[in-house]
């Protein structure tokens, strides 16, 4: 194997990220992407978004609330002592940050489901696939408007 001098290696590195985010992830890259929908809207294709559930939270709270029973104090004394579990912990972590999500994407004023949302400015509703939405986004922005 050829032996080849750092300062190529880096300058060729460079060339290779830059190939790559131009070909790939451009509207990604330069954007800030809010997916919103729910479970009954299923999104595709938003590894690269901030995707808000809006009904994350309810799903949290079920887990925590699994299996209680229906005595007040004995409910309190077993989610006491779930709260000490790293379970436990993580769940409550997820419910704060799904409550924050939440409140966050209804700060937009999003009135349908799923909507993808671009630098807080461009909205598309109705498209599941976030990357097309992106896309459709970007043609927008291209064109003038």
């Amino acid at each position: 194997m050829p032996i080849v001098p750092r300062p190529v290696l880096a300058g060729l590195n460079a060339h290779l990220l830059s190939f790559a985010l131009a070909t790939c992830c451009i509207p990604f890259a330069t954007a800030d992407v809010l997916a919103i929908s729910n479970t009954a809207h299923p999104l595709i294709n938003s590894a690269s978004a901030r995707v808000v559930l809006l009904d994350a939270p309810e799903r949290f709270e079920q887990q925590l609330s699994e299996g209680l029973p229906a005595d007040p104090r004995q409910a309190v004394a077993i989610m006491q002592q779930r709260m000490r579990s790293a379970t436990a912990q993580q769940l409550g972590r997820d419910l704060a940050r799904a409550h924050q999500d939440v409140a966050d994407a209804w700060s937009l004023g999003v009135a349908k489901l799923p909507a993808v949302v671009v630098d807080r400015q461009y909205v598309v509703y109705g498209q599941p696939d976030v990357a097309a939405a992106v896309a459709s986004i970007e043609r927008y922005r291209s064109s003038g408007r």
